[in-house]
């Protein structure tokens, strides 16, 4: 696929699952159980331990499906280059780092980049980012997720941090046109596995039945 086609599936899925943990021998179990969920996009953080390889593990095992492996915390370009060597589909950042947008640029990969002020989220745009990660979006509030889309309502905007069963669907409700989840997805009370599987499923739900606007 190409960085277009890549981006535009991003977008029309609305929903990336954060994979991050202490334990790398957890990675893969993780990922079946939100594929088994029916969740299609996912990233594994640089901070999870050996998550060059579980990118390269999970990309050829995937291979021959329609899920997108990506990089995520990806706050330099290094970070950048040697997760696009090991097979990195897409880049998410939680910061504004104009040295990581001209990598991806370079590989034509798409990057959800991270930010907060009306600066930052035009200079993510004006670098080539494909999407907007609002971050984080718990703490900023609706409220000003609204104020921001309101000059700048040709950005696509994922809102990250702080967003769950509680408050996704105001979040939809105010416009945001896609989300990134992390323990909202992978922390369970039943068996990890079964419980992700079943976090991911009520997502997607809320996903596929909501009402979006953007």
């Amino acid at each position: 696929m190409r960085r277009e086609e890549i981006a535009a599936f991003i977008k029309s899925e609305r929903l990336i699952a954060i994979v991050r943990t202490k334990e790398q021998e957890k990675v893969a179990d993780i990922i079946e159980s939100l594929v088994q969920g029916g969740i299609k996009i996912i990233e594994i953080t640089s901070n999870t331990p050996g998550f060059l390889n579980e990118i390269s593990n999970a990309k050829r095992k995937y291979s021959k499906s329609d899920i997108l492996i990506g990089a995520g915390t990806v706050i330099n370009a290094e970070i950048a280059k040697d997760a696009i060597e090991s097979g990195a589909q897409f880049l998410v950042t939680p910061n504004t780092n104009t040295e990581v947008l001209s990598v991806a640029n370079k590989y034509d990969i798409p990057i959800a980049m991270g930010a907060i002020t009306p600066t930052e989220i035009c200079t993510a745009i004006a670098h080539g980012a494909d999407i907007v990660k609002l971050f984080p979006a718990g703490n900023l509030g609706i409220e000003y997720f609204k104020s921001v889309k309101s000059p700048l309502d040709n950005v696509c905007f994922f809102a990250v941090g702080g967003i769950d069963f509680s408050n996704v669907e105001e979040w939809i409700a105010a416009g945001i046109s896609g989300f990134g989840l992390g323990s909202a997805l992978t922390k369970a009370k039943e068996s990890k596995e079964e419980g992700v599987k079943k976090n991911a499923e009520r997502f997607v739900k809320i996903k596929n039945e909501s009402q979006w606007i953007n």
